[in-house]
């Protein structure tokens, strides 16, 4: 007989699924945390969740892959997929780590890993990100509140 631990997740409500199922490429930092809460839309945890290392997509929930706009993350995002399997294609969130396009080395990657993905969404340079120690402190600022209103219009996430 063999056992597997169990890690709970959390409960969902009635009339709330886990709708995206956040995978960060490269890294848990401030942008992770605050697009996820963005998606999330202070439904705590029940509509998106970041994740744990080699934890399952969930049944029902959408792949999205988190990176920054650096030829690094867009380079990670290409070795995730090369290991992806038969699951659903994901979105990718590509967050902006300058007030600038990314390089052309990284549009180009893009644009390469562009039938690999169900859609990419853009969240723009957010300078707060630097100032604040979490990310309900950043959904405060009126310009990340906008921008989490355009990701989940873009990602189709309006509806509850």
């Amino acid at each position: 007989m063999s056992t597997q631990s169990v890690t709970s997740a959390p409960a969902n409500g009635p009339g709330t699924a886990l709708r995206y199922a956040l995978i960060p490429a490269h890294g848990y930092g401030i942008a992770v945390a605050t697009v996820a809460r963005m998606l999330d839309d202070g439904a705590g945890d029940e509509r998106a969740r970041v994740l744990a290392p080699s934890e399952p997509v969930p049944y029902g929930a959408q792949p999205v892959v988190l990176a920054e706009s650096t030829v690094y993350g867009v380079s990670c995002v290409e070795q995730l997929l090369l290991h992806w399997g038969p699951m659903p294609k994901p979105w990718l969130v590509l967050v902006s780590d300058a007030p600038a396009r990314p390089v052309p080395d990284a549009r180009y990657l893009l644009r390469a890993l562009g039938g690999r993905l169900a859609g990419v969404a853009r969240v723009p340079y957010l300078p707060v990100l630097r100032a604040v120690k979490g990310p309900d402190e950043a959904l405060e600022y009126k310009d990340v509140l906008a921008a989490a209103e355009r990701l989940r219009r873009t990602m189709g996430g309006d509806r509850r």
